[in-house]
């Protein structure tokens, strides 16, 4: 009997317990591994008997503690098989704290620490200090020795596993390497280590061993591996460790693998050498010499960190922790540079102490053939093998869920299971969600017959309180022993070593994935009766990932909702019952609970990564009335931008959409897809557009949507953009394209397709009868590609448009529409009245532009389009013609047909080519304008537009064939603009181009602009000489084309020498200069009728003499030899003539020498003045005109800024004329002369001296000169700023001015003073007073005036303020009127 034994004082009961062990060596050795993970099995125990080796193996599970023995006994109970009698003495005596003795203890640590540590791995000695050297070993030596105790140790940890109760062999053993993908990410920045960011590659499978495979050979190499919950990460990294301990990575001397969820324990600061030798494994001396080693072979030195985004940031992501510094030093080369370091991790936001060049690694779970693989693995032998994968085959939910390898395996314990008992196609049935999954899986665990509701309920309420810690590493105070014990036989928990220092290390649990911790916390909040519904209901929330992009750890219940939607399930009622002891209403009400806040989520508006949170945990429901109401409130255009994408992802949403009557649009923007998604949405004919933005998308994925697009019957709209899809992607989808006769637009953007694979795409235009758009643009093809795209566009008889700009490449299609009673007729019939409607009608549009094009394309190109249909537009701008190819361009112009536009501008076109280019357009008949800028590289020609175009593309056609056959004699005349602008064009190139326009004048009434080039005062005089001999043009542009004053004056001898000439409009400092023609005559031409008018010579003679010519000339220095030589220019121009001026300031001078000059222009009729300012003296200088200037009929002055002088024509016989002079602040000085002025007139008509300054005392002098003016009309004097004064000075001026028969005065607001006056004494007058506010004292004045007017005959006094005292007054004095007297 052994000391333990004799202690614990029951003989037979030990010896009982000892001799059951025996019988089961290896459950022993699994249970040792499990709550000793850090105990060598093997190295000193091979010698000794079986009974020995379990003694000594009892010995070292009793000495850590009364926990760990209690769940040792609690683990003997529950899975070996123990008589009853047996199993009651070993719980009541050794499964206590009371079968523990304190007396055991005490020995415990009196033992030798060689005997209580017997067989474990030697406890760490802190590096901090060099210990001595004991022996002359060589600092190799010393290295190697630790190189094979560090591959010992590997090799130890991952010896095949025991599988629990229940559990195939296989469980531990199948590993089957997910889909890899290297993917390229800029972390510059912490924004850019985002999963949106990453640019996956498909069809570039990375192996394990190319993981580590760089061509980088110095500084720090990293690389990270990223992959969502359930993919493998974990596992991938400790099979790389094992693979390294089987000498499969040779080029690695050295190994470590960390767990961030340990390393987070670890609060003080770390050094290298205390990572890999405290909490790692230590050397057996010598530290120093070791560590140097590792430091000169650093490249063959490989260390993994698991889960980086567990790593912990207490002091915010600007101060990291110590570990997280430790990796960052690693990473970055400061700390053993040119080591290796890869780090697992989920999607979301990485540190920032990654370096910018770390290689990104996508895990993307299983493909079809991954599944199978797996299964066949985990079923090996089994008969069951092929019923499994048939399953699998049958069912696309469960296959869908085994795209996560971590749900793969629990699927084929399911299945494992299940398959024995249930008949062919039953057992997936009891499997269509992931809860159902566990669910059946914590049943398959499970003792036969028997489920463990207190000790599932009592883990559960572990794994909830560790989820709302943060908490995934449990200790022995953490989990009683039977929990332990438990969680154990159930391979629910997984047992670990954790060191957080030298000599401190200790026995750690953990869930064996998170999302079963997940599991077993929802099992808790739905079936404990200490959770209320209304607790339950705060966990049901939704969690979007784009919040890991600001947090700096990731949360550790994402799926913790999904579950608890699951368990919502009428399904798991039953269950849920069962665990909460019969308790039926409890459940319901919890699971109704559950869905009601669903409910309320799903008519909430909510971002691509909630919506599809949202989907999983509806789906996970399987309540028909939920997912009809989510479907159905889900946005007609439903993005998905950024985040992390799977291919049970997009299943699940298929399935929600199944319930969705109304059609959706999916668009998928920079979300990394894995290359079998597409296959989720098989059968989904609810997507009516389908767009999916992403580097990783390539073959393997055009592969699986080709096979999904055909099932889409309602899909409109496909994007495939910004892909690495290559040829063999694209020969999938071409073949499934015509599969699809309902799509309408397709897009295939920025995809880097060869030029082959965009020629391959548009061979399916013709077998997709409702296509409008095809996008093939940011595909870098060549020219001889592109033409070959314009003859298909040429050919094909629905493309009504090809656009072509640099990267951009787009088919404009229009699909015929067919009426009912065309349908219904025979197909021969209907193909046939097609293929003439499409020659008839069709009108296409070509843009080509910025390709490259040279000479011999356009060749090419004119010969295409001559055969091909109606143009309505070809725009070839930017490209390498040159003055050639825009040649050979304007002369095949009338032989292609265009209906709108030419467009060449950009071409490489010189001053030379301008010539050949108006030369080649000359016999254009249909040609309504060219315009021309070199400087501006424009080179457009726009072709006429009639009445044709409105009755359609058929009769425009017509309407431009019947004008080719027509002689140019017969041809209707059109206006016809030539704009040659910004050219620099010079004088000596003027006649060169005239002559080459000589064609198109008699072509239609021609606009000729030459601005903005360079033809100086040279060029305008040589052009002036040219004219004449271009016909009848109806404008010329003359503008910036730097002319001086002179030349600019000499213009104006244009009116003599050119007939069509009627307005000359020039601004000189803006260098306008613009003459133009009769614009009524060329309506007149337009209309081909003439008015009843005489015809021929006589009707031109007709529009000379009635059309007044007109010369306008503003911003321009009118001193006065400019205004001499321009009337002296003017002097033999036709009239009548219109001369309107405009300066700044005219001054006297000028204003006198402009009026001395108008005898000498019989012909003028208007000469205008406008927006000039004026001295005082002009009022006096343009009265003066009155009666030197007889021809002069009205001088309109105004504010001194507007001055206008109207002339009778020769034929006119004198009359009367008229003066205006308002605002020109006339006061009481000028009156005399203005009036002396005016009296040399022989008959004024009217004079108006509104709004000047005269005051009461002006127009006193005013109507004091009155009998001295001949005026016979009106005399205007409002606005004057007179008073009640003026009033009664009119009255008492009356009797002496015989000839007025009229006046009128309001002094209220209209202010007005009138006097109407005939040409002889007038017997009667009239008097009106308005608003005069007369006070006492002028009722006597007025009464006076008023007394001596014997001649008034009708007196009106308004709102005059005569009170009824004051009228008596009045009326007593004045006598009784001779006429009308009225008071108002």
């Amino acid at each position: 009997m052994d000391p333990v034994g004799l202690q614990l004082g029951n003989k037979n009961l030990w010896s009982c317990l000892v001799r059951l062990l025996t019988k089961d060596p290896e459950w022993l050795n699994a249970k040792m591994k499990f709550f000793l993970p850090n105990m060598d099995l093997d190295s000193r125990n091979e010698t000794l008997d079986p009974e020995q080796r379990v003694i000594l193996q009892l010995n070292k599970l009793h000495v850590q503690g009364s926990a760990t023995w209690q769940s040792f006994i609690h683990c003997v109970c529950m899975q070996l098989e123990v008589p009853l009698d047996l199993e009651v003495l070993l719980l009541s005596t050794f499964g206590s704290d009371d079968g523990f003795t304190s007396q055991l203890g005490a020995e415990e640590k009196s033992q030798p620490e060689s005997q209580l540590h017997h067989g474990l791995k030697r406890p760490h000695q802190s590096c901090g200090s060099s210990p001595r050297r004991k022996q002359c070993r060589t600092q190799l030596e010393l290295a190697k020795k630790y190189l094979q105790l560090l591959r010992t140790s590997a090799q130890q940890r991952y010896r095949s596993r025991i599988p629990g109760s229940g559990q195939p062999h296989a469980f531990h053993q199948v590993y089957v390497p997910p889909i890899l993908r290297r993917a390229t990410a800029s972390l510059d920045t912490p924004e850019g280590a985002m999963m949106g960011d990453l640019k996956v590659e498909d069809g570039t499978d990375v192996s394990i061993s190319d993981l580590f495979n760089t061509r980088v050979n110095k500084g720090p190499r990293v690389t990270v591996l990223l992959g969502k919950a359930g993919m493998g990460k974990t596992t991938l990294a400790h099979r790389l460790c094992q693979k390294w301990a089987e000498g499969h990575l040779d080029c690695f001397q050295a190994l470590f693998l960390f767990e961030f969820r340990q390393l987070n324990l670890i609060t003080r600061f770390l050094t290298l050498s205390q990572l890999l030798f405290d909490l790692y494994l230590s050397p057996e001396s010598d530290h120093d010499a070791v560590f140097q080693y590792l430091e000169k072979n650093a490249d063959q030195v490989l260390l993994i960190f698991d889960g980086l985004d567990e790593a912990l940031q207490p002091r915010g992501p600007d101060s990291p922790g110590p570990v997280l510094t430790l990796f960052s030093r690693l990473c970055h080369g400061t700390l053993l540079p040119g080591c290796r370091v890869m780090a697992t991790s989920r999607p979301g936001k990485l540190p920032a102490c990654l370096p910018a060049e770390a290689a990104m690694v996508h895990m993307l779970g299983f493909d079809g053939p991954r599944v199978e693989e797996y299964v066949n693995h985990f079923f090996s032998a089994q008969p069951s093998r092929e019923g499994a994968l048939v399953e699998l085959q049958t069912n696309g939910r469960l296959r869908s869920l085994c795209a996560v390898p971590a749900l793969c395996q629990v699927a084929c314990l399911c299945l494992h299971h299940l398959l024995p008992d249930h008949a062919p196609g039953q057992s997936v049935a009891l499997l269509p969600t992931m809860t159902q999954l566990y669910v059946q899986m914590v049943r398959a665990l499970s003792p036969p017959g028997r489920l463990p509701t207190t000790s599932l309920l009592d883990l559960g309420e572990v794994a909830l309180r560790g989820l709302e810690t943060g908490k995934v590493i449990f200790y022995a105070e953490d989990i009683a022993p039977p929990l332990i014990a438990f969680g154990a036989t159930h391979s629910l928990l997984t047992s670990f070593c954790v060191r957080t220092g030298p000599g401190h290390q200790e026995t750690g649990y953990a869930f064996t994935h998170l999302s079963l911790q997940e599991f077993l916390a929802a099992l808790h909040l739905m079936a404990s009766p200490k959770v209320n519904k209304d607790t339950l209901t705060q966990y049901v929330t939704l969690h979007s990932r784009w919040v890991q992009r600001t947090k700096a750890r990731l949360g550790l219940s994402d799926h913790l909702p999904t579950f608890l939607a699951g368990l919502a399930s009428c399904t798991c009622r039953p269950f849920l019952s069962h665990l909460a002891q019969g308790s039926e209403d409890c459940v319901g009400a919890k699971q109704a609970a559950v869905v009601q806040v669903l409910k309320k989520l799903a008519t909430r508006k909510l971002t691509g990564p909630k919506v599809v949170q949202l989907c999983h945990c509806v789906d996970e429901t399987q309540e028909p009335e939920l997912a009809s109401l989510t479907a159905q409130s889900l946005p007609y255009q439903l993005p998905f931008h950024n985040f992390q994408l799977t291919c049970t992802d997009l299943a699940t949403l298929t399935n929600i959409l199944e319930h969705r009557e109304a059609p959706i649009h999916l668009d998928f923007d920079g979300c990394p897809l894995e290359p079998h998604c597409p296959e989720a949405l098989v059968g989904c004919r609810q997507i009516e557009n389908l767009s999916f933005k992403s580097r990783k998308c390539g073959d393997a994925f055009a592969e699986a949507l080709s096979r999904s697009l055909p099932t889409m019957g309602r899909l409109q709209m496909l994007g495939l953009a910004g892909s690495k899809i290559t040829a063999r992607g694209i020969s999938h989808l071409v073949k499934a394209l015509p599969l699809c006769p309902q799509l309408e637009e397709v897009s295939f953007r920025d995809n880097q397709l060869s030029d082959q694979v965009v020629l391959n795409i548009v061979e399916v235009l013709p077998h997709l009868p409702r296509l409008r758009k095809l996008d093939l643009s940011s595909n870098s093809i060549c020219v001889s590609t592109l033409l070959c795209l314009a003859r298909v566009a040429v050919t094909c008889p629905t493309v009504k448009m090809l656009q072509a700009r640099e990267a951009d490449l787009i088919f404009l299609l229009s699909p015929p529409t067919e009426t009912t009673a065309e349908l219904q007729r025979s197909p021969d019939l209907q193909e046939s009245d097609s293929q003439r409607k499409g020659a008839q009608s069709r009108s296409l549009t070509l843009r080509l532009q910025k390709c490259q094009l040279q000479v011999h394309d356009a060749e090419a190109l004119i010969a295409l389009l001559q055969e091909g249909p109606q143009l309505e537009e070809v725009d070839l701008s930017g490209n390498q013609l040159e003055d050639e190819g825009c040649r050979l361009m304007a002369e095949a112009a009338s032989q292609l047909r265009i209906a709108r536009k030419l467009d060449l501008s950009d071409n490489g076109l010189s001053v030379t080519g301008v010539h050949c280019v108006l030369r080649a357009v000359s016999a254009c008949w249909t040609l309504a304008e060219l315009h021309i800028s070199l400087q501006h590289k424009t080179v457009v020609f726009m072709f006429a537009q009639g009445p044709e175009e409105q009755e359609g593309p058929q009769e425009r056609a017509a309407f431009l064939d019947s004008l080719m056959l027509q002689m140019p004699s017969e041809l209707p005349l059109s206006s016809r603009r030539m704009r040659l602008t910004h050219c620099g064009l010079q004088a000596k190139h003027l006649e060169q181009l005239c002559e080459a326009l000589g064609g198109s004048c008699h072509l239609g009434h021609l606009h000729l602009d030459f601005s903005g080039n360079a033809l100086g005062d040279e060029g305008a005089a040589r052009l002036a000489q040219l004219l004449p001999g271009l016909g009848a043009l109806q404008s010329l542009n003359l503008s910036e084309n730097g002319l001086s004053l002179d030349a600019v004056l000499g213009l104006a001898r244009c009116f003599s020498t050119l007939q069509w000439l009627f307005h000359l409009d020039i601004s000189f400092e803006s260098q306008h200069i613009l003459l133009r023609g009769d614009k009524t005559g060329r309506d007149i031409w337009a209309t081909g009728s003439l008015p009843d008018f005489p015809a021929g010579a006589e009707f031109l003679g007709f529009r000379q003499r009635c059309i007044p010519r007109s010369l306008c000339l503003s911003e321009c220095p009118l001193e006065p030899p400019s205004l001499t030589r321009l009337c002296a220019t003017l002097k033999d121009c036709p009239g009548p003539l219109e001369l309107q001026l405009s300066c700044v300031f005219l001054s006297d001078q000028s204003l006198e020498t402009l009026l001395d000059c108008l005898p000498q222009l019989p012909q003028l009729s208007l000469l205008q003045l406008s927006q000039t300012g004026l001295s005082p003296k002009s009022p006096f200088l343009l009265a003066n005109t009155l009666s030197l200037c007889p021809r002069v009929k009205k001088v309109d002055l105004r504010s001194l800024h507007h001055a206008t002088l109207h002339f009778r024509s020769n034929e006119e016989q004198e009359g009367v004329c008229c003066g205006r002079f308002t605002g020109c602040s006339l006061s009481q000085e000028h009156v005399e002369s203005l009036c002396w002025l005016l009296s040399k007139c022989k008959d004024l008509s009217q004079v108006d001296l509104s709004a000047n300054l005269l005051g009461d005392s002006g127009l006193r002098c005013l109507l004091e000169c009155l009998p001295k003016v001949p005026i016979s009309g009106s005399l205007d004097l409002s606005h004057n700023s007179v008073s009640q004064e003026s009033a009664l000075y009119l009255v008492e001026t009356l009797p002496s001015c015989p000839r007025v028969r009229e006046a009128s005065v309001n002094l209220g607001s209209e202010q007005s003073f009138r006097i109407h006056f005939s040409r002889e004494d007038q017997a009667g007058k009239t008097l009106r007073l308005s608003e005069c506010s007369f006070r006492p004292e002028h009722v006597s004045r007025l009464a006076t005036g008023l007394s001596q007017s014997l001649q008034l005959t009708e007196l009106t006094l308004t709102q005059c303020c005569l009170g009824q005292k004051q009228l008596a007054i009045l009326l007593s004095l004045m006598g009784r009127p001779a006429g009308l007297f009225n008071l108002r």
